[in-house]
């Protein structure tokens, strides 16, 4: 069955995100083209301002991407070569490339099952007298468990930092990500919910230390008249890309709702199927990044899905210890089950600002007729729910 142009769902249509603000982003670029300030300057700071305060921080940097927004961070953390930091199995890759751009070493340890961050005991296993971070990271828009792991990093006297690539706008038991670890790193690639017409990221943290140091190392370790104080980076946020932030951050309780609202409708179609749900728990706020579901017959569904004009992705299909360019560690298989199990059922279905209703209800029927008249109907396999 192929379905035709006009009915098909992209997993993210950037275009109905955009359209509705193509006038005031035609605005910011003029605005900033009249300026000639294009790196850093009063747009960019304006942006830092505004973000801060949306995200209830006291000091928001901006830099060149969120892979920028990790290394820098834990550059101001004190990270240099020889040193460890723990880093779930199951993530994006750059979460642990960015430690290994410092020259220090990534030990990977297994995520619990519901929220998908890092396990408290896996963690405290892994810790050694050469951790000096502990990396949490928030996936798919929803916040792990911070309180044990704030409790074990306390006790051993380890900062953490998380990785909210994904969770802008995320919270847990009322702590929004940022505020209550060392630093937390924001990007701001296209397809996130607050994302450039181009890259970038942001550091978020409390302390005023580590803010002057990440703002240093941004610049080269350029104190000013070209006195390098230390061995920083280039990767400044451009102020073109922090005007058009500044336009769409003031859109994204709005977009949240919106996403808040397309999961709702998701999971009441969903209901009773094989396959399992995002988690929703009541102390925390899930901003819905990716709708990421567990299906047993996963690559099965896909590709029924893909015949029937509905794009999905997976994120991400192998663990991070298992890339290629980590063999050299000579993980084995069964060696974070969690996460290698996760790498085999997860699915992330279209979920953007300005899907439609109706759209969701034709995914989940899509879902449903697979488990219930196709390919996955004598699957026999129950799914987490």
């Amino acid at each position: 069955m192929k379905a035709s142009l006009d009915s098909r769902i992209p997993l993210l249509d950037l275009g109905a995100v955009h359209g509705p603000l193509a006038e005031e982003l035609i605005r910011d670029f003029e605005r900033v083209l009249r300026s000639g300030q294009f790196i850093l300057g009063p747009e960019h700071d304006a942006f830092e301002r505004e973000l801060a305060a949306a995200c209830g921080v006291p000091h928001a940097i901006g830099v060149a991407s969120g892979t920028a927004a990790l290394s820098i961070a834990l550059l101001a953390l004190g990270l240099g070569p020889g040193d460890e930091v723990i880093v779930p199995a199951f993530t994006y890759f750059a979460s642990a490339s960015a430690v290994t751009s410092l020259g220090a070493r990534p030990v990977f340890a297994d995520v619990e099952p519901e929220r998908l961050g890092l396990d408290p005991a896996a963690v405290e296993a892994a810790i050694t007298p050469r951790t000096r971070a502990i990396m949490a990271v928030h996936l798919y828009g929803l916040s792990c468990d911070m309180t044990p792991l704030l409790d074990l990093a306390a006790r051993r006297s380890i900062p953490v930092l998380e990785d909210a690539a994904q969770a802008i706008g995320t919270s847990d038991r009322g702590r929004a990500v940022g505020t209550a670890s060392a630093m937390a790193a924001l990007s701001f690639f296209p397809t996130k919910n607050l994302g450039g017409l181009g890259d970038g990221g942001a550091i978020l943290t409390q302390d005023e230390g580590l803010a002057s140091r990440a703002r240093l190392l941004r610049v080269h370790g350029d104190a000013g008249d070209y006195t390098h104080v230390a061995l920083g980076t280039n990767a400044r946020l451009d102020a073109l890309q922090a005007a058009f932030l500044r336009t769409k951050l003031r859109r994204l309780p709005a977009w949240t709702e919106e996403r808040r609202a397309l999961a709702a409708r998701y999971r009441e179609a969903l209901e009773g199927l094989p396959v399992g749900v995002p988690p929703d728990p009541g102390d925390a706020f899930h901003t819905y990044h990716q709708f990421t579901i567990r299906a047993p017959m996963r690559d099965a569904l896909a590709g029924y899905l893909r015949e029937r004009g509905i794009a999905t992705r997976v994120y991400y299909p192998r663990t991070v210890p298992a890339q290629p360019c980590f063999s050299h560690l000579g993980t084995a298989t069964g060696a974070f089950p969690v996460s290698e199990r996760l790498a085999r059922e997860v699915l992330s279905l279209p979920i953007y600002p300005g899907l439609t209703p109706e759209q969701v209800g034709r995914v989940a029927g899509e879902i449903r007729a697979f488990h219930e008249d196709g390919p996955g109907r004598s699957a026999g396999i129950g799914g987490r729910t």
